[in-house]
């Protein structure tokens, strides 16, 4: 059996001596530049060696150093030839996507083209919880929540902004429909209803509304498919809703906008951060969200 170390710690090596830089090998290698520096320290006592030192003109490699560099720099080379040799051309890529069903034909599909087009090698499969019997089984995943995820890299992709709406026709000569007239529409999330109806009501500073009466669903597409058809008043995300609200189905109740404190996650398992087609993907979300 071969006496090697891990190959991560090798990886890291010949990027930081190729820059001469832990920042630009971290950038390169989609990992903190705290990470680099502690496989360079791994690696240097791996081997019982320094291997870098730091000088006014920047990160200089020892003899040990100097030695390694080539010789494993060669060596990526030739097992990158090895692989190429028998890789299929132009295969295409799976990336598989774990997102809550609303958000992802909400949200998400309207933009799939933008990324289709940028990167035509890799096929996205986006799915929700009930397709996957196990998470090991998606490379990322969108997140409906309040907080970081445990043991994953959660990023909040973005907060919810709450807007108060009901059917056009629910509306008398421009006025907004009367909350004591109409049912009050609720979503369920984990088996619970989300307090957007109290969080709102709070904010209008009206304490005369019942907001534990209504009608409970399990969708947000429900939700939204029964305040269209005049069946109850809803708080919803707008950026859910920029359809409704452009075309006039749905209409604002009153002009307050309550953000959070709900949001969308994208969450990474450890092991996936380092996979090209998830940092690609990650990128063009935070683009997209950012330019909302």
């Amino acid at each position: 059996m071969r006496q090697l170390p891990p190959l991560t710690m090798l990886r890291v090596f010949e990027e930081v001596a190729r820059h001469r830089s832990f920042s630009q090998a971290a950038l390169g290698l989609n990992v903190t530049q705290g990470a680099v520096s502690r496989q360079i320290k791994q690696l240097e006592d791996y081997l019982g060696v320094a291997l870098f030192v730091r000088t006014p003109q920047g990160l200089t490699l020892t003899e040990f150093g100097v030695a390694l560099s080539p010789q494993l720099a060669g060596a990526f080379d030739q097992i990158e030839r090895a692989l190429q040799s028998v890789k299929v051309p132009n295969l295409r890529q799976r990336l598989r996507v774990l997102a809550p069903p609303t958000w992802a034909t909400r949200w998400l599909s309207p933009h799939l083209r933008s990324f289709c087009q940028q990167y035509p090698d890799i096929s996205l499969s986006v799915s929700n919880q009930g397709s996957h019997q196990s998470l090991a089984e998606v490379d990322c995943r969108i997140r409906f929540g309040l907080t970081p995820a445990e043991h994953w890299h959660s990023e909040l992709l973005v907060m919810e902004r709450h807007v108060a709406v009901a059917s056009a026709e629910l509306f008398s000569n421009g006025e907004p429909p009367d909350l004591h007239r109409h049912p009050l529409l609720h979503i369920l999330h984990d088996g619970k209803r989300l307090q957007v109806w109290e969080n709102w009501l709070a904010a209008m500073g009206r304490e005369d509304v019942d907001a534990g009466l209504g009608l409970e669903f399990s969708t947000l597409d429900q939700v939204i498919h029964t305040a269209v058809a005049g069946g109850g008043l809803a708080v919803i995300d707008r950026q859910m809703i920029e359809r409704e609200l452009r075309e006039g189905s749905l209409l604002p109740i009153a002009p307050l906008e309550v953000v959070g404190p709900y949001g969308y996650w994208l969450d990474v398992a450890g092991e996936k951060q380092g996979l090209s087609k998830v940092r690609l993907f990650t990128e063009w979300l935070d683009k997209i969200t950012k330019t909302r």
